[in-house]
């Protein structure tokens, strides 16, 4: 069976608040939003044309409530884009922290949105490396350079390869057709 991510509902207090700054961080829109129960509300939002809503916010958090997910992550196609929502989250007085990671397979940020919900934002990388794997990368370095030292430091490491390798074994273990 494959399985692809293809959105989140997050339980919010200010379901307001929270669409605007997904549609600030990422260039979103509302797409539908509507009633679902008498005093509930869930907002879809989107930034494709193929997907209806990639997350939906629901005013189903009360308070004393925990988080309800640890993280939401959402691929990007660069490490530039990767730099960018860093940027935007560092600047962005809502955000608590944004914190540059890699896992070797990829370079991400992670940051918070102003309840407290976790958000990974990740390239990925040409090599996949065992997980799991927590290192740090510098943002003022140029997109090749970060890319060369992630190579030079998990290279060594056990099971280190090529993402395309990886994923072949992957396919041939799952059975599907490439």
């Amino acid at each position: 069976m494959k399985v692809s991510w293809s959105h989140s509902v997050l339980k919010v207090r200010d379901v307001e608040a929270l669409a605007q700054f997904y549609c600030d961080a990422f260039g979103w829109e509302i797409a539908d939003r509507g009633g679902i129960g008498e005093e509930q509300e869930i907002v879809f939002l989107t930034g494709s044309s193929s997907d209806h809503h990639q997350m939906a916010l629901t005013n189903t958090r009360k308070d004393g409530d925990g988080g309800s997910l640890d993280h939401n992550a959402f691929r990007v196609e660069s490490v530039a884009d990767v730099k960018d929502v860093l940027d935007r989250m560092s600047a962005d007085e809502r955000v608590r922290y944004a914190v540059p990671v890699t896992h070797g397979n990829a370079v991400s940020v992670y940051f918070a949105d102003p309840e407290g919900n976790g958000i990974e934002v990740f390239c990925d990388t040409p090599w996949h490396v065992r997980q799991p794997i927590v290192g740090k990368w510098d943002p003022a370095e140029s997109d090749q350079a970060i890319l060369e030292r992630i190579h030079a430091e998990y290279a060594p490491a056990d099971e280190f390869m090529p993402m395309g390798d990886y994923r072949a074994e992957r396919a041939a273990h799952f059975g599907e057709v490439q």
